[in-house]
């Protein structure tokens, strides 16, 4: 069996390859234009595979630019033929759509014909259907409906050009909105309901969480995630009897919009939209209305008329939404799937419940994808051209203040034990058109941070700024710790000692460059002093108190610190711990724009409210502070993990209660 795709470096595309590498035998041939062809390479060597084999060519070229030669060398032994170069993109002119999904799609069925495939499989899409209104299921194809853009227009064209100049046999698939990984949340553009990412981080970094905001009913949507996309083709391309067919690869049951867009305010911690007047509440007035006046309908109408968008120019798009997506963001018809639901029985594929993974996609789009810090005046002015050593790079907060710091165009130095997954985060940045540097250290070892201190005065034109972040958590009461004082050693080991002896050996080539700046990454713990944390708190207390003392020597040099308290992060670092698993944290992205934050504003500390209204109510009222901390020692058991046993205490209520009191402390 062999296979020829296009398209295979795109995000559908890549994800089907690697169904196919994953569930079939025999070479999968990729077409690639030469330009792309260092990235092609690049995921043949991550898939680990030999059976990958880069094709060059060109969509816009007759018979895809294959070379003859190569043509004659394989005809008849191409066995299944996948058409995925296209453009997903509602924003594209009708020019591109043109180019790219028609005259695309007439060259792929040129290139099949001549090497003689045995099937034919196009990528459609379920906007072919248009302004349908009503159920279209997957024997329809020209109902005559309206295409209200160049994108729609041009993937009915193209699946007309499948049915009707392709000789041999030949299947369509007509995802839906396709949408990240439901399991890593990988997604590799901003597309679809990521346009509203943005406007939902501004509400959660301005407003609280439990504010109700008034929505309209918009209508329905439909988004499935790439993997359900790909399993699906691969599964659906190998059965028997099903040639000439379309697929639907969408959710059974349509997703109202503000469901949709509430399940991602929910995964962000943003407040969450109500509906006082839809279909369900107003059901017999919107029934005697007729369709084009009903509400969501009127509003997409509305959308697409030029002084409408107009307005929406200066408004929504001011926050990244294009008037385009917001006039597409709801279907009309309804899309009937029974035909692939009874191919795909007893496979196993499926798609999953939206809430079960929105906070993937959320967390994978705020980690990769969002723009902000590339977008800041501020941070690209603090940053470009500016070498950052962060450490603990490998994952979590400094992985992303890595990313960040790389959008805004600073030189991440990357700095952890794992070479390997440094190397990766170095991978990511660099295929964004970024540079970072990698320098594997264990922090611990003093003598390896002399060696590294060294390396890096010797390697870099300038320090300029140094992020202190590895960092141990150990949770344990005192009870449990009489035995076990290496726990102290080993955090004031990394935390303090790893930290100091790594300033102090980059500091004289900040002080020759007569500047620099130091951002500790500490805890809010320094202020609020939990129970169980006392091995914690006492290493990031005494680099704080360290950082202090010497800002008054070092200010003169025009080296700086910050200190920054950080509520609990939703990290590796606090996973042991189950009962975190229903607290409210904060997510590594935003403790990375803490960080970006301390580097382009250089404050002395940046603390939150409660932290610093922890820090006053131990300066007031002592023994009050210490009462209350002693109730959350009782309600907050030592972890199994520090018992040394398998099961966690019974307080859940109590737990959760104080856990919302007081956001962000490490109980």
């Amino acid at each position: 069996m062999s296979y020829f795709v296009t398209g295979a470096t795109g995000f559908i595309g890549r994800h089907l390859v690697e169904a196919l590498l994953d569930h079939r035998e025999g070479t999968v041939f990729a077409l690639v234009r030469e330009g792309s062809r260092a990235r092609l390479e690049k995921m043949i060597e991550v898939w680990g595979t030999d059976r990958v084999v880069p094709v060059v060519g060109d969509l816009g070229a007759d018979r895809l630019g294959v070379d003859e030669v190569w043509v004659e060398e394989h005809r008849g032994q191409i066995d299944h033929l996948f058409h995925l170069g296209a453009i997903y993109d509602m924003t594209a002119d009708d020019e591109a759509n043109q180019a790219m999904n028609v005259d695309g799609t007439r060259h792929a069925i040129e290139l099949a014909e001549a090497l003689e495939v045995g099937r034919f499989h196009q990528v459609s899409s379920v906007a072919i259907a248009g302004e349908y209104d009503g159920p279209f299921d997957e024997s329809m194809f020209d109902e005559s409906q309206a295409l209200t853009s160049p994108y729609h227009r041009t993937k009915f064209e193209s699946e007309r050009i499948v049915r009707e100049e392709s000789t041999g046999p030949w299947r369509v698939y007509r995802p839906a909105i396709v949408v990240g990984h439901s399991e890593t949340g990988a997604m590799d553009k901003v597309d679809g309901p990521y346009y509203f990412f943005p406007a939902i981080k501004m509400l959660r970094d301005r407003l609280p969480a439990w504010l109700p905001l008034v929505g309209a009913d918009l209508g329905d949507t439909n988004v499935v995630p790439v993997d359900y996309v790909a399993t699906a083709i691969d599964h659906l391309a190998h059965l028997d009897g099903h040639d000439g067919e379309a697929f639907h690869l969408v959710n059974p049951e349509p997703q109202p919009v503000a469901d949709l867009v509430n399940a991602f305010c929910a995964a962000a911690g943003a407040p969450r939209f109500a509906t006082p007047v839809d279909r369900s509440t107003a059901g017999g007035l919107l029934g005697i209305l007729p369709g084009p006046l009903r509400p969501f309908r009127l509003a997409g109408t509305l959308i697409r008329t030029a002084p409408v968008r107009a307005v929406l120019d200066q408004t929504v798009g001011r926050v990244g939404i294009p008037p385009e997506v917001l006039a597409h963001s709801s279907f009309r018809p309804v899309f009937d799937s029974r035909r692939t639901e009874k191919a795909l029985a007893g496979s196993g594929i499926g798609v999953p419940d939206l809430e079960s993974y929105a906070g993937t996609l959320w967390s994978y789009w705020e980690d990769h994808l969002d723009r902000s810090t590339a977008n800041d005046a501020g941070a690209r002015e603090a940053l470009t051209g500016k070498y950052v050593v962060i450490t603990g790079a490998s994952s979590g907060i400094g992985q992303v203040t890595a990313l960040k710091v790389a959008q805004a165009g600073g030189i991440p130095v990357l700095v952890a034990r794992g070479k390997d997954k440094l190397e990766a985060t170095r991978a990511t940045i660099e295929n964004r058109g970024g540079t970072a540097h990698v320098y594997p250290c264990d922090l611990s070892d003093l003598e390896a941070i002399d060696a590294l201190c060294a390396q890096l005065s010797t390697d870099l034109p300038s320090i300029d700024f140094v992020v202190n972040n590895a960092g141990r958590s150990i949770r344990r009461s005192l009870r449990l710790s009489q035995d076990r004082f290496h726990d102290f050693e080993r955090t004031m080991q990394l935390n303090y000692f790893g930290a100091i002896r790594l300033m102090m050996g980059l500091i004289p080539t900040m002080r020759e460059g007569h500047h620099g700046h130091v951002v500790n990454v500490s805890s809010i713990g320094v202020q609020t002093n939990p129970p169980r944390f006392s091995a914690y708190v006492a290493s990031k207390a005494a680099l704080d108190a360290w950082s202090n003392v010497v800002a008054s020597e070092l200010v003169g040099d025009g080296i700086t610190f910050t200190s920054i308290h950080m509520p609990l992060v939703r990290t590796p670092m606090i996973a042991p711990t189950r009962i975190y698993d229903k607290f409210p944290t904060i997510s590594p992205a935003q403790a990375a724009d803490l960080v970006i934050k301390a580097m382009v504003q250089r404050p002395h500390e940046i603390n939150t409210l409660l932290g610093n209204a922890g820090a006053v109510a131990h300066t007031v009222a002592p023994k009050l502070a210490f009462r209350v901390l002693n109730l959350a020692y009782h309600v907050f058991p030592d972890s199994a993990a520090a018992k040394g046993e398998g099961s966690q205490g019974a307080r859940e209520s109590e737990q959760i209660m104080l856990a919302k009191v007081f956001k962000g402390v490490h109980w």
